[in-house]
């Protein structure tokens, strides 16, 4: 016979009540079966654990010291199961999420809030750091998920989409793309490009645009920041070729955007995971909240500028 916890809870309610016919009741058990469980365990551990008499029940001093050490680890086992209904009902746990800066900056902060109010127990650690450090973290453990765009190719991590998002051509409120609705790609041609490092993916999806529209560019400035080509282009020194989700950073810098068409280029913003490794209920929450603050970063119209506008549709 094997010990299991039904032993166990039989033994401590005995010693605690001191009597067979007490403990069954607060067990909810027939007595029979009380008094059954009792003498297996005995059996199996070989030693008496009470003297029994005809008006109680005590316990000998092999099961005092039994008593102890059950009682200790009864008590261990129900704060586990109370923490882990804790986790699942998310009312405590610890969620690390890893994000690139711009990202950590125009989504996360309120969606965290929006989350903290319905969870407050659920500590979130941000970790913003570089696109290429992300999934080494997400699949090292040291990040419970990860926030980006990743390459088709990585391994080793599962995603979940949270928006599709679209390249846009920032410009100056003055560029003649001001009266316009859409951007063509071969509309770049001669145009001074702020390009982001060729360590960016946005960087390799606009040499894809460019190269699709048959046309060539040389950049006239290449810059690591999002933000630093907002800056740029607010200066007047050239367009640039951003994400969508950058119109939420595009709120401090005067200058417009306009979606870029012949082709269309997409790209998928997802929360990541590492494969094979189940999310905790808290992800699994934070997900969903996330979502619906990243998919607000989707220009409804697909146009956004910080001026007004006399739109009319190119003829590309």
């Amino acid at each position: 016979m094997k010990l299991a916890l039904r032993h166990i809870e039989a033994f401590l309610a005995v010693a605690e009540h001191g009597n067979f016919s007490t403990a069954s009741r607060h067990l909810h058990v027939a007595q029979p079966a009380l008094s059954q469980a009792v003498k297996d365990l005995e059996a199996e551990l070989g030693v008496r654990l009470f003297d029994r008499t005809t008006r109680r029940v005590e316990l000998t001093a092999a099961g005092l010291e039994f008593q102890g050490s059950t009682s200790k680890i009864l008590e261990d086992l129900e704060h586990a199961v109370e923490n882990v209904r804790d986790l699942a009902t998310r009312r405590r746990g610890r969620i690390r999420v890893a994000a690139p800066p711009l990202l950590s900056s125009v989504i996360l902060p309120q969606a965290i809030a929006a989350f903290h109010r319905d969870y407050p127990g659920v500590a979130i650690e941000l970790i913003d750091i570089g696109t290429e450090e992300i999934v080494a973290s997400v699949v090292t453990g040291k990040a419970d998920c990860g926030l980006g765009t990743f390459s088709p190719s990585e391994e080793g991590i599962e995603r979940t989409l949270l928006m599709r998002d679209n390249l846009m051509m920032f410009c100056s409120p003055e560029h003649p793309a001001h009266d316009l609705t859409t951007v063509a790609w071969s509309e770049l041609r001669d145009q001074p490009l702020i390009a982001l490092t060729r360590t960016s993916g946005i960087r390799l999806l606009m040499d894809i645009g460019i190269e699709s529209a048959g046309i060539s560019a040389k950049p006239a400035f290449e810059v690591s920041l999002i933000t630093t080509a907002l800056a740029l282009v607010e200066a007047d020194l050239g367009v640039s070729v951003l994400p969508s989700y950058a119109l939420a950073a595009a709120r401090h810098y005067a200058v417009i955007a306009r979606p870029l068409v012949d082709p269309v280029i997409s790209r998928d913003v997802v929360l990541i995971h590492a494969s094979g490794r189940s999310i905790s209920p808290a992800v699994a929450t934070f997900s969903g909240v996330l979502r619906s603050y990243a998919q607000k970063l989707t220009p409804a119209q697909g146009v956004a500028e910080n001026s007004s506008r006399k739109p009319r549709t190119t003829s590309s």
